[in-house]
């Protein structure tokens, strides 16, 4: 609402004491409308809002699930940077009845200081030490099976120990739901590396607005993509990215409780629904600078199975730059990741550098104590 300037006066002084009478008359009236008017806007548009709001609330209900074990996050309360995990799952795909593992992992930090935003794509089969599983301490896998093991406060934990970044909330949804979040924005702008078909959705190389439909085929397509699971990963990052920008555009309330409607019985978050609407009011700034970025492993089998290990001068790479997107030190890496690539590389020759296939071997964490003397 602007404010009215009281320094103004409502006749010029050279007006006739008559027309200043009539006018003051005429004003006083305007006042009194203008204000009643104002009066009834503000209950009608305040009984609307809470309306909205309500509704908004009803429709998180069902997704809304804060963490036992995870200590609740006041950055967003503070207006300071927030660091947010999404998990893409399937589960029930492919005939299955179990949770299944989060196929995609993205840590997004959101800056509303700097107004930058990062997605992270931390690779599916990244080889890692799982936290968060009761009665077992010391499980070693890939990183996707932390959420079929110990749901998505496993998840966190485990991607907070890899790349030492504090996680503040998650967002796990079901990726049968992606096509009602595209549809309920409007569609999403992408940007297709090259020209190809999948499950009955045909693109062409370059910007296109893709429908949800055709956004679930972009995001999952992967045997034809040159680049394997990163090229799958870059196309995801493009759609989040797509989405985050229509959403922040849109009008709040209204289109926020669209959106909440066609995925709340497919998503899973310990954001409240005052965290949303603050991340949509005073971060929305940032969702027009986004950094799209991966950690980079290198296939090698481990028991005749695949796996991506990320080197640790990766790891480095990718906590440093996590943690100075949300104003945090830097600080040297120094977990069971880093200490399984030096004992590979000290005992069993393997070399960061070659592109020759190789065996990485799992040593006994025990060896830690030599790890850190002769570190």
């Amino acid at each position: 609402m602007k404010n009215l300037d009281s320094n103004k006066p409502l006749l010029q002084r050279n007006q006739k004491v008559s027309m200043q009478t009539q006018h003051q008359m005429s004003s006083h009236r305007f006042l009194k409308v203008f204000a009643l008017i104002m009066i009834m806007a503000f209950f009608v548009v305040g009984a609307y809002g809470f309306r909205i709001y309500s509704q908004a609330s009803n429709a998180l209900g069902h997704a809304y699930k804060p963490t036992s074990n995870l200590h609740p996050s006041k950055a967003i309360a503070q207006r300071k940077p927030v660091t947010i995990l999404l998990l893409g799952v399937d589960t029930g795909g492919e005939g299955r009845d179990d949770r299944g593992n989060s196929d995609t992992m993205i840590v997004a930090t959101i800056n509303p200081k700097t107004k930058k935003t990062v997605l992270m794509s931390i690779p599916r089969d990244t080889l890692t030490q799982i936290y968060g599983v009761k009665n077992n301490k010391h499980i070693i896998q890939k990183i996707n099976s932390a959420y079929n093991l110990g749901e998505s406060e496993a998840a966190v934990k485990t991607v907070q120990k890899l790349v030492n970044i504090k996680v503040d909330n998650y967002i796990t949804l079901d990726f049968h739901s992606l096509p009602k979040i595209v549809d309920a924005v409007g569609g999403v702008e992408v940007n297709a590396p090259f020209a190809f078909s999948y499950d009955g959705s045909s693109f062409h190389k370059g910007k296109q607005v893709i429908n949800g439909k055709q956004s679930l085929s972009y995001a999952r397509m992967r045997y034809e993509d040159p680049d394997g699971d990163y090229g799958r990963q870059m196309r995801q990052r493009q759609v989040i990215t797509g989405i985050v920008k229509k959403a922040t555009s849109l009008s709040t309330l209204p289109n926020l409780q669209k959106v909440l409607n066609s995925i709340s019985n497919s998503m899973s978050t310990n954001l409240s629904l005052d965290d949303i609407t603050a991340l949509v009011q005073y971060y929305r700034g940032a969702s027009k600078n986004i950094d799209s970025d991966h950690l980079q492993g290198m296939g090698t089998l481990i028991d005749n199975v695949s796996y991506e290990v990320a080197p640790t001068k990766e790891l480095q790479r990718v906590s440093n730059k996590l943690r100075t997107s949300v104003g945090e030190n830097k600080e040297e890496l120094s977990n069971t990741e880093t200490r399984q690539n030096y004992y590979n590389k000290t005992r069993n020759n393997f070399n960061f550098n070659s592109k020759a296939n190789q065996n990485y071997v799992i040593y006994d964490t025990n060896l830690s104590d030599e790890y850190l003397i002769d570190k």
